[in-house]
């Protein structure tokens, strides 16, 4: 029986920090619907696939107005 020890999900302090941002900010992307995040009972965790989707959107977005600019 193999046990992962990777967790899938974190607390809202442990995505903050993964994303170098405050705990309030990471609060606030939540709040809006910028990060995924779910409820396990009365806990709030965000799931580690949406930290890696919200950067993803970012560097769509950067790389749109990169090119914008060029045009």
């Amino acid at each position: 029986m193999t046990i992962h020890t990777e967790r899938i999900v974190l607390t809202v302090e442990e995505a903050a920090e993964r994303l170098g941002v405050g705990r309030t900010l990471l609060y606030a992307l939540v709040r809006s619907g910028d990060i995924e995040s779910i409820a396990i009972g009365r806990l709030r965790r965000i799931p580690l696939d949406a930290l890696d989707e919200f950067v993803g959107q970012l560097r769509a977005v950067a790389r749109n107005h990169d090119t914008a600019d060029r045009d």
